[in-house]
């Protein structure tokens, strides 16, 4: 929250300034963010909501496939949605989104904590409203172009405005018991009877009890109102209420929030979170019809074919025929002996580059797809000199989900190292692991040589390598260096990459010769266990928990095989669960990475936790700050039997650990708290407790690290992106920078992606410690709507000492003005179902229509195992019009249509026969029936 008051201070609001005062002593609104006593927060509500939809999805799927489906009996999890979705490696992946989009979600009463409209406050219906629909657009936007990052992002902001509607309006207290649906439709002119600026809705609470303040004649004319919360409020309205909020003791007192069950009027906490939670599954359902039911279910991490991503970023120069050989092998192999396997890939990503360009990307599902496209690549133009690498590497983390595995490979350095700031950026925010594959004769204790002696020798200098090797001990991955004829011995950390999930449990640097001895614990539900030596001129011995030893010089040994090739050694163990221990000892820096297969594992942020009444907390975009107090939002992943008891950041040297304090604060969630933040490099390390479930009650430790290092800084860069891009037209991010110095210029530097226009400020002049700048981005006009777009801001201290940035991901949105669903007219239904369905079948034909807008783009069946045929033609007015005919087993009564136009309008139509019966409509009675009964639509 100290940052945010940075931003209104340096930006001259004194308004803003006033109010984030008053939210240092109040805490954040809306339903609450930590748990406490029986109330349910915002997490427990979009959490339990993603789960119903996403079971209801699956069933609904597998009952169109004619599959079975069955949960599991309990409280729903994700490990018994993914099960029952037949998705037995999507648990990881299911929590992580879901964990997004809760995080996406809570953020809000941080970044908007004053702007009422995305809460509903100080009656603002209507702008709530727009920001729901609106955001409801750019999600369906970014699903349709395979943005799926971007839509969980605003799918999860646009949940909390959602859900707070429920709690700070008086829906609830008007008497109803279902959601407004008329938040979630653009074609809907207004929400209802609102009342207006002058009108009166409140009376002061009598002896601190609230229940009845809201005015009669607003309950009896049905009309919404919510309260105000901030420094005044318009006569007679109703407050937000609570005891810090200076609003509730202006007549007339009190309130009629309901975030949690001690609330003003906490006594309609339950109902609230109840509709609210209805709410949120109805939005995600709509979402799904736009999106389809595969694309929803990609969104949520749910996969039917592996869960894992790989990403190769590879130079094709004429220098890499070789490799490029290698490559094509590596991913045949992959693919063929993964085929039909729970290991089988979900997606493979591709971005090329050489020295005259770069990209595109290119994502594809099919693996025999991929492996054809992987087999046209050719080498041509370039040599051996300097490349666009940095600019591929910028595209597959951009493009990439969060935490893919990324090969770099290349025998050339980069050309383009102005981008070295932003890729290290990149890479600390998604915590990919990257690990680049370098050929030819290279040394990183070789003297640099000029361009031309690279040109001519194919091998990459001292300090180039040295950028390379930088990013990967950054990110968690590896610089490997070998000959290209032995470049295919070398990919067998790709074959191990493309397992999942893989777990990392010891991660060290040494950037100098030294003598060290790593100890590390490997629990029970670790499976081949591997561990990863980069560097020369080293020897090692590693010893199980049993006692037994085996040194680098034993191939073959009792504890597992050993492969060297160039500087890499892998090492494939026996898994035994206990203390391990690894002795070496070398002349120069090497790197050790030890990995397993294990469902147990944990995602961490640092986040701006703001205390009080109601707590909340954002995910910091940018590097933690050094020298003050943290907080780390720990959780742990892929089992519900586990607890964290130890959080510590590990110097990358290894000289310096700094313990946190641990909080449990449900849902596997934990708040680790340092009391200071050192200056530094580090990576996360924990430690925690498996609990046996069995007759002999007994605790197995577990120990995991980060892959990725983390710097923190004493320079803070806050940047807030206010809605989407319009395509064609400017679009300005506000960002500001706090530092310790107080005099002297910043050196700012902006980038992005997708290589649109931009304008920013080189320098900013410090001023008592701050400054602040704007970036203007402008997306070209025939940018595809959906598309996204990563900016990534950084700024440098002066004196170039230190540095942090700002990355967002922001969604480029067509205007659009087509908000009417398509209309569905049924002209028959036929039905002589006899007693034994089996026997027996019945038809149903009707017309789809969109009427003037996009047209229809998708038809499918939600419910329904039948056979669907459509057919489209031209009216005599103009209009298109789509003819469904649709035929079933009478063993399968019911059928439900599901007709989405080109912008994600969404109609369906509902059809339910009683078996047994004979049915004979005509057009007529059937349209009737479709206005009365039988056929629902809904957006």
């Amino acid at each position: 929250m100290t940052h945010l008051c940075d931003f209104a201070r340096l930006m001259m609001s004194p308004g803003l300034a006033i109010a984030c005062l008053l939210l240092l002593l109040t805490g954040s609104k809306g339903f609450k963010v930590l748990p406490s006593d029986n109330s349910s927060t915002h997490q427990d509500i979009t959490n339990k909501a993603i789960l119903q939809t996403t079971a209801q999805v699956c069933k609904d799927l597998a009952s169109v496939e004619g599959r079975d489906f069955t949960l599991p009996p309990g409280p729903l999890t994700a490990e018994t949605v993914a099960l029952a979705c037949s998705s037995f490696g999507s648990t990881l992946i299911f929590q992580t989104f879901i964990k997004q989009i809760s995080l996406n979600n809570v953020e809000i009463d941080l970044i908007h904590a004053f702007s009422g409209e995305y809460h509903f406050d100080n009656e603002m219906f209507v702008k709530g409203r727009k920001l729901i629909t609106d955001g409801m657009t750019s999600v369906k936007a970014s699903i349709k172009q395979g943005n799926f990052v971007a839509a969980r992002q605003r799918l999860g902001n646009i949940l909390h405005t959602l859900q707070d509607f429920y709690s700070h309006s008086n829906w609830i207290e008007l008497g109803n018991i279902s959601p407004l649906s008329d938040l979630i439709r653009s074609d809907v002119p207004n929400i209802g009877p609102l009342a207006d600026k002058d009108t009166p809705t409140c009376q002061n609470c009598v002896g601190g009890v609230c229940q009845n303040n809201i005015l009669e004649n607003i309950i009896r004319d049905k009309k919404l109102t919510s309260g105000y919360f901030g420094i005044f409020k318009p006569k007679g309205k109703c407050s937000h209420g609570g005891f810090l909020d200076s609003t509730s003791l202006q007549k007339p007192t009190g309130g009629i929030n309901k975030d949690a069950s001690g609330s003003i009027h906490g006594y309609l906490h339950a109902k609230a979170a109840e509709v609210a939670g209805a709410a949120t599954r109805e939005l995600l359902q709509d979402i799904r019809g736009a999106a389809g039911d595969r694309d929803f279910l990609r969104m949520m991490g749910i996969y039917t074919n592996g869960t894992s991503v790989l990403c190769f970023v590879i130079d094709t120069s004429s220098s890499m025929t070789e490799d490029i050989d290698a490559v094509r092998k590596m991913i045949s192999f992959i693919i063929d002996s993964k085929r039909g396997t729970a290991d089988q890939l979900s997606a493979y990503i591709l971005v090329p580059f050489k020295d005259s360009g770069f990209g595109p990307l290119i994502r594809i599902t099919d693996p025999d797809e991929f492996k054809a496209h992987i087999n046209t690549l050719t080498a041509n133009g370039g040599g051996a000199f300097p490349k666009m690498c940095l600019s591929g590497l910028q595209l597959a983390l951009t493009g990439a989900p969060p935490s893919s595995e990324i090969f770099v490979f290349t025998d050339a350095p980069p050309k383009d190292l102005d981008l070295l700031g932003t890729v290290t950026a990149l890479i600390e925010r998604t915590k990919s692991v990257v690990t680049f594959m370098l050929t030819g004769s290279l040394s990183f204790s070789r003297r640099r040589r000029s361009v031309q002696s690279q040109g001519l020798n194919g091998r990459v200098a001292a300090s180039d390598s040295q950028v390379y090797l930088d990013l990967a001990q950054a990110s968690g991955g590896l610089a490997i260096q070998t000959t290209k004829t032995e470049l295919s011995q070398a990919t067998g950390i790709i074959v191990d990459s493309s397992s999942s999930p893989l777990v990392t449990i010891l991660h060290a640097v040494r950037s100098s010769g030294s003598a060290d001895r790593l100890s590390f614990v490997v629990d029970e539900s670790v499976r081949n266990l591997t561990a990863y030596f980069t560097g020369r001129s080293l020897s090692f011995t590693v010893t199980s928990p049993s006692g037994v030893s085996q040194s680098n010089a034993a191939v073959n040994g009792p504890l597992g095989m050993i492969e060297t090739v160039g500087n890499f050694h892998r090492l494939q163990l026996k898994s035994q669960a206990g203390l391990w221990e690894i002795s070496v000892s070398s002349t120069l820096a090497f790197t050790l990475k030890v990995v397993g297969q294990s469902p147990i594992d944990f995602r961490y942020d640092f986040v701006e936790v703001n205390q009080g009444p109601h707590s909340s907390y954002a995910v910091l975009q940018s590097r933690a700050q050094a020298g003050v107090n943290g907080t780390l939002l720990v959780t742990i992943m892929g089992s519900d039997f586990v607890r964290l008891t130890e959080v510590t950041l590990v110097e990358t040297s290894g000289s310096v650990v700094v313990t946190g304090t641990v909080e449990s604060v449900g849902n596997k969630d934990y708040l680790v708290t340092m009391d200071q933040v050192p200056a530094g490099e580090f990576f996360v390390s924990l430690k925690g407790e498996s609990i046996k479930v069995t007759p002999r009650a007994g605790t197995n430790s577990f120990q995991r690290q980060s892959s990725t290092r983390f710097r923190t800084s004493t320079v803070m860069v806050t940047a807030l992106a206010e809605g989407v891009l319009e395509p064609g037209t400017p679009f300005s991010i506000p960002f500001t920078v706090t530092t310790n110095d107080t005099a002297g210029s910043l050196t700012i530097r902006a980038s992005n992606d997708r290589g649109f226009s931009s304008s920013f400020p080189s320098t900013l002049a410090l001023v008592t410690g701050g400054a602040n700048g704007t970036v203007t981005l402008t997306a070209p006009p025939n940018t595809p709507s959906g598309k996204d777009v990563t900016l990534t801001i950084e700024a440098e201290s002066p004196g170039a000492t230190d540095t942090n940035y700002a990355v967002l991901r922001l969604s480029v949105v067509s205007m659009v003005t087509d908000v009417n669903r398509p209309v569905c007219e049924v002209l028959s239904v036929k039905a002589n179902c006899s007693k034994n369905c089996s026997l027996s079948t019945w038809e149903l034909s009707a017309n789809l229509t969109d009427g003037d807008g996009t047209g229809i783009e998708r038809i499918t069946l939600r419910q329904g195992n039948g056979t669907l045929n459509t057919d489209t033609a031209v009216d005599t007015s103009g209009v298109s019009v789509t003819m469904a005919t649709y035929s079933a087993s009478c063993c399968s009564p019911v059928l439900e249509l599901v007709a989405v136009d080109v912008v994600g309008n969404v109609g369906t139509c509902y059809k339910s026969i009683n078996r047994g019966h004979t049915v004979a409509h005509s057009s007529h009675l059937s349209f009737i029936m479709f206005l009365t009964v039988t056929l629902v639509l809904s957006s």
